[in-house]
């Protein structure tokens, strides 16, 4: 291992030295960040080169044992270990606040129970998180704008947007926190992603892209390419595929949640190597510390993109 990766190994997997879950004190973690300060500067970072980082987005905030999905003590929890990109659900509460939160219900996530759309935010606001082991957690359902404010200067979000949420609330959202620079929008086909670039035409967007004629129907959409970042699916795309959308200057994100991310627990985490040896640029998963330790060997000796990594 050359020295440049050693003292990257350093520098992204030392754990923070103390850990407050207090609000009032998350700027003094020590957390491995990822500091864009402008849209163009987004833009730059997700233009794919050959020298391009790999990176981790933790699917839903990367919950472990203790830290609930879509929560930021589960952000900060990622962030303590590696730099990620930080991937949360936003749904809507009965008198339209956007909360952080997968389902429909709040059952499985929360010690509530019931559709969120019948609660409202202050009645939400007395729920605690439960994480993925069923244990009850000290820590409430964050709203979007809370994300928004902390994530400046500590990571790139992609907002995957529920069916009922207009995406009109979760544009103005960004817009009312200047979040151009680290919040990209999910969308799942081009009549998404031309409403939301017509909403603001400088957003980074994350497009489902698995195949040539996904490729075509965006490249008609009339968005510019330099706001893709390509989601490839949950399976792997011929590496043929890859080098397309590189050729275009377009990073690709590849899902291994689920059968992938239990293959790679199964036998080693090395098993996510040659996902980015033959294309993928980021691996969507809910194993983000464990995946990021292993890509380390991965990051080029003089990669342009180490400059955005504090």
């Amino acid at each position: 291992m050359n020295k440049f990766v050693s003292a990257f190994w350093v520098f992204l997997f030392i754990a923070c030295s103390s850990c407050d879950d207090k609000r009032t004190e998350v700027d003094q973690l020590d957390l491995h960040r990822i500091s864009l300060k402008s849209t163009e500067e987004a833009k730059k970072f997700f233009s794919w080169s050959a020298d391009r980082v790999p990176m981790v987005s933790a699917h839903r905030g990367g919950p472990y044992p203790g830290y609930p999905e879509n929560s930021i003590e589960a952000f900060e929890h990622v962030l303590e270990h590696t730099h990620a990109i930080i991937e949360f659900d936003v749904a809507i509460t009965k008198d339209s606040v956007l909360i952080l939160m997968h389902d429909n219900t709040l059952d499985r996530t929360t010690t509530g129970s019931g559709e969120v759309r019948d609660y409202t935010f202050k009645e939400i606001q007395e729920l605690y998180l439960v994480d993925r082991e069923g244990d009850r957690t000290e820590f409430r359902v964050p709203t979007f704008e809370d994300a928004l404010e902390w994530g400046r200067g500590k990571t790139v979000f992609t907002v995957d947007i529920k069916r009922e949420v207009p995406f009109e609330k979760v544009v103005e959202a960004i817009q009312k926190y200047h979040a151009h620079s680290y919040a990209a929008v999910i969308t799942y086909n081009v009549a998404a992603a031309k409403k939301v670039h017509q909403l603001d035409p400088d957003l980074m967007l994350s497009l489902t892209i698995r195949n040539e004629e996904e490729l075509r129907m965006h490249e008609d959409s009339g968005i510019p390419v330099e706001n893709w970042i390509a989601f490839t699916g949950t399976s792997e795309r011929p590496e043929a595929f890859n080098r397309l959308l590189h050729g275009k200057g377009v990073f690709t994100i590849l899902g291994v949640i689920g059968n992938l991310d239990r293959r790679a627990e199964a036998r080693g985490d090395a098993t996510y190597l040659p996902y980015i040896k033959r294309g993928a640029d980021i691996l969507a998963t809910d194993r983000p510390i464990e995946a990021a330790k292993a890509l380390i060997e991965l990051i080029p000796e003089n990669s342009k993109m180490k400059s955005f990594f504090d």
